[in-house]
């Protein structure tokens, strides 16, 4: 066999084993959604179902996966990466079982026994020898067989302190007194990160959220994800921050929204004792909100952007405008023209690395204004900058309810106008006053 398709043979079974759904070959459409959503829990990386298929063989795909596919599914396992998962998996050829040897009477160098009494006394040898072969193979299962963890065994639910705005304190409530372990992990989100440890004989736990975000908060047992529900953190209009940890730095809306544009100068970021240098931060407008019947296969959106710092370590100008969604996002990268190496896109379950794709495109002059557009339909996407068409995304794009809109810049940056619609669903803001836009 191939060697990679050995170890992709390897995975599928890991995958039965972690997931304790049992042989894959009868894995139906609803379960590769659902493993889609775990995935992306787990590695903040979008798989879509039918790139999964694939991978299984339920759908036609006459070529391996992708580097790309291989490192997400395997650091769903706990891998570092593809190359790490082969290297710990040996050379990938079919390895021999795990099996104890028993000796036969053939592999027991003696001479040929001379009377009735040293045969049975080979016999007995032998048969203690299976004894004990046994029973040391019977130890060494349940040794390491885990507990059962069963999902109807435990309840799990939060409420958030206040109904929108940052930071959010989350109180979580939870019955795990069935748990085989004395303590268990509550997940904010799919940032694994983002975990703490309370006893199983507890029932609250609060969490704060610094920014908004629709979030999937899980509660893990044992290494099982046990019972998991939709959070969605609101921003209540646009809320600007200096990106680091533990805690950002906030700016109010009167900081930022200035004549007809929401910018933060260099001069306030400084101001709050933020260094620039030699890592520059991010500054984050972030815009969190329902905006009704609006989802990401069919969307018209329109902006206008510009990166205002270009010092030191920000030499490259790295910015990014996501349109945020339910369970997965969407995000254009732009930057200087001579770093579109670092780039990468995504579009819900399409991505593509600067390292691997031309993305030369995105590389912008950030002297003056860049106008970004993005044109969904029937599945497919369209991006144009300053109005000419710069890419085309011709896979199918999953939908999902839009929930938000961020942008991020390397020191920081500027946002002219957002127009957001789908005919139905209008939402613009010009910044002419704090509100968080306008919607129709």
């Amino acid at each position: 066999m191939h060697n990679d398709e050995f170890f992709i043979e390897k995975t599928k079974k890991l995958f039965e084993i972690n997931t304790g759904w049992g042989d894959s070959s009868e894995w139906t459409n609803q379960d590769f959604v659902i493993l889609s959503e775990k995935i992306q829990e787990h590695t903040g990386i979008a798989l879509s179902h039918v790139t999964l298929k694939r991978v299984w063989g339920k759908v036609k795909y006459d070529s391996l996966p992708n580097t790309h596919t291989l490192d997400t599914l395997v650091q769903f396992l706990g891998y570092e990466n593809w190359r790490s998962f082969k290297s710990q998996n040996g050379n990938g050829t079919t390895p021999a079982e795990n099996i104890i040897p028993i000796p036969v009477a053939s592999d027991i160098k003696e001479e040929q026994p001379a009377t009735g009494k040293s045969t049975n006394r080979l016999k007995i040898i032998l048969f203690i020898i299976c004894v004990i072969a046994l029973i040391a193979a019977i130890t060494y299962t349940n040794k390491n067989t885990p507990p059962k963890v069963a999902d109807n065994d435990y309840k799990f639910s939060s409420k958030k302190v206040v109904s929108e705005g940052l930071p959010n304190s989350v109180v979580f409530n939870y019955d795990a007194t069935k748990s085989p372990y004395d303590s268990v992990i509550i997940q904010q989100s799919w940032d694994r990160h983002l975990q703490t440890k309370v006893s199983k004989n507890d029932h609250q736990h609060t969490s704060i959220y610094y920014y908004p975000d629709y979030y999937k908060a899980k509660l893990i047992v044992g290494g099982k994800i046990v019972s998991m529900h939709r959070l969605l953190i609101k921003s209540n209009g646009w809320l600007t921050a200096v990106t680091q940890s533990p805690v950002p730095v906030y700016f109010s809306k009167e900081e930022v929204i200035v004549n007809g544009k929401i910018s933060l100068p260099i001069e306030k970021v400084q101001a709050k004792n933020v260094k620039l240098q030699p890592v520059t931060p991010d500054v984050l407008y972030a815009n969190v909100r329902d905006f009704g019947e609006i989802y990401s296969d069919n969307f018209i959106f329109e902006t206008s952007v510009k990166n205002d710092y270009k010092e030191g370590a920000s030499i490259c100008q790295l910015s990014k405008i996501y349109i945020l969604c339910e369970g997965t996002a969407i995000y254009i990268p732009l930057c200087s023209k001579g770093c579109i190496s670092s780039l990468d896109l995504l579009f819900t379950n399409y991505y593509a690395s600067g390292k691997q794709a031309d993305l030369s495109a995105f590389g912008v002059d950030f002297s003056s204004f860049v106008k970004v557009r993005i044109e969904t339909a029937n599945r497919k996407a369209k991006i144009f900058l300053n109005g000419k068409l710069v890419y085309s995304v011709n896979e199918d794009i999953i939908k999902a309810k839009i929930i938000g809109i961020d942008y991020t810049f390397q020191g920081t940056g500027s946002v002219d106008y957002v127009k957001l619609s789908n005919g139905k669903v209008n939402y613009e803001d010009d910044f002419n006053d704090a509100s968080g836009g306008k919607l129709r």
